[in-house]
């Protein structure tokens, strides 16, 4: 009987300790594809930021360095100036990328550095309790909004994949989701390009991930996917904002 769906070779075969309904999973099954599809498992090395993306070293066979929480386009910077030949890559979250991490995420992507980002956007500080995130949508509760982010005190959700189309080091910046077969096929598509771009040398490559925290948001698995697609993606819009390939 021939075999039509595996494990991707760059996946440890372990069992997830996720909550159930985490969108992290599945987004680590398409990096993973991405890395086995380009033949990069032996060459990739990741870079793993502070928050539920720290996991990384437990889920993939590669080569993973934990950075500082923000710091890992710092670190990852390092390593691919370090090591040029390796793919580089990071896998971070809203509230480490988007607070403490914005001066390093800005200032990597303005250099043109060549490394691929991977960026989990779920709204919240999803492993230290579900504080508000500077992605938390307007009126969105959390443990620190307990009654709704107001943007007139809080500031407004911030779009980082369109800040960083904006400056001239960025190659590729995507926004993507994955709670339905239709977006997920599509992120599948703009992380593999993303991780392209850093194959052929094209410079610094970001895909944003919209993804669902059932346990801070509250609700249950089918409740929290459902509102990655109405919600999050009416706040998020969905697209390719910058790709230089096409110029």
């Amino acid at each position: 009987m021939q075999q039509v769906f595996n494990k991707p070779a760059a996946l440890k075969d372990v069992q997830t300790h996720f909550c159930p309904g985490c969108h992290h999973g599945t987004i680590h099954r398409l990096v993973a594809e991405a890395l086995d599809e380009f033949e990069l498992q032996e060459k990739s090395i990741g870079v793993a930021s502070v928050g539920c993306s720290v996991f990384l070293y437990h889920y993939f066979d590669i080569d993973v360095i934990e950075a500082p929480h923000g710091r890992a386009p710092a670190v990852a910077t390092g390593v691919k100036r370090a090591r040029p030949e390796s793919i580089v890559f990071t896998y971070q979250g809203d509230g480490d990328l988007a607070a403490i991490g914005t001066a390093e995420i800005i200032h990597a992507a303005n250099r043109g550095e060549d490394i691929t980002v991977i960026f989990v956007n779920n709204t919240t500080y999803g492993m230290t309790g579900g504080q508000m995130a500077p992605t938390t949508l307007p009126g969105q509760k959390t443990s620190t909004s307990p009654y709704g982010r107001r943007p007139e005190k809080d500031g407004f959700p911030i779009r980082v994949t369109e800040m960083l189309a904006g400056l001239d080091g960025v190659a590729f910046a995507a926004r993507t989701a994955v709670d339905s077969p239709k977006h997920l096929m599509d992120a599948k598509r703009q992380i593999k390009k993303a991780f392209q771009y850093q194959v052929e040398g094209k410079g610094f490559s970001f895909v944003e991930v919209l993804s669902a925290c059932p346990t801070n948001w509250g609700m249950n698995a089918v409740a929290a996917n459902e509102r990655v697609g109405s919600e999050m993606c009416e706040y998020f819009k969905l697209g390719v904002f910058k790709d230089t390939s096409s110029h």
